[in-house]
């Protein structure tokens, strides 16, 4: 008869890490993309990355959790842009293209989540703190950057502006229907970030 292990002696299970965990959150934003977050179970995930729930849950606690590490997975932390010499290259440089407001896959998933940000306090609180927040950090350093080299106004209120540009981007995206291009990027950028903020 085999003896049977005590608790103390019991062989831990071994976490997920490594490119196995990579690939359950590549799953679970794929299934983030086709189905939003409300909907995203860990089931669902589990299934898409052909690996059991249990093996999820010893990594993440819940979807809060695995959603949270699946968008900050995605790429390494954003950089403050090279600087072009000017406010204006330097946001074109930043918004438009890979990871920026014209990168359809990041809308995608912005898209998927917005739902959540008012529904799951959770979701919310990390969602603001790994992955929006960081993205903030570096465009206020752009606009930091501008105010150094004397483009900005004195009296311009840093936080405000900063949030300007996706705002008023991603509101015509998700509201009125227009997608984000290089083109509206850059008529947000000349007809109300550079007039309101540079001076005169």
């Amino acid at each position: 008869m085999v003896p049977r292990l005590s608790r103390r002696e019991a062989p831990t299970r071994p976490r997920v890490e490594g490119d196995r965990e990579q690939e359950i959150l590549d799953a679970a934003l794929a299934v983030l993309v086709d189905v939003g977050y409300d909907r995203l179970t860990m089931d669902a995930v589990a299934t898409r990355a052909k690996a059991s729930k249990a093996t999820l849950y010893r990594r993440w606690e819940g979807k809060a959790a695995l959603v949270t590490d699946a968008l900050v997975s995605q790429k390494s932390a954003p950089e403050v842009p090279a600087d072009t010499g000017s406010l204006r290259g330097d946001l074109l440089a930043m918004f438009c293209g890979h990871g920026g407001l014209t990168d359809e896959h990041q809308t995608a998933i912005l898209g998927s989540v917005v739902t959540a940000i008012g529904r799951d306090p959770e979701f919310a609180a990390a969602f603001r703190e790994r992955f929006i927040a960081p993205k903030v950090a570096v465009a206020r350093k752009v606009y930091q950057r501008a105010q150094d080299r004397g483009e900005l106004r004195d009296d311009i209120d840093l936080d405000i502006l900063t949030a300007a540009l996706p705002g008023i981007v991603l509101h015509r995206g998700f509201l009125l229907g227009d997608p984000p291009t290089p083109d509206l990027i850059a008529r947000v950028v000349d007809q109300v970030i550079l007039p309101a903020a540079t001076r005169g």
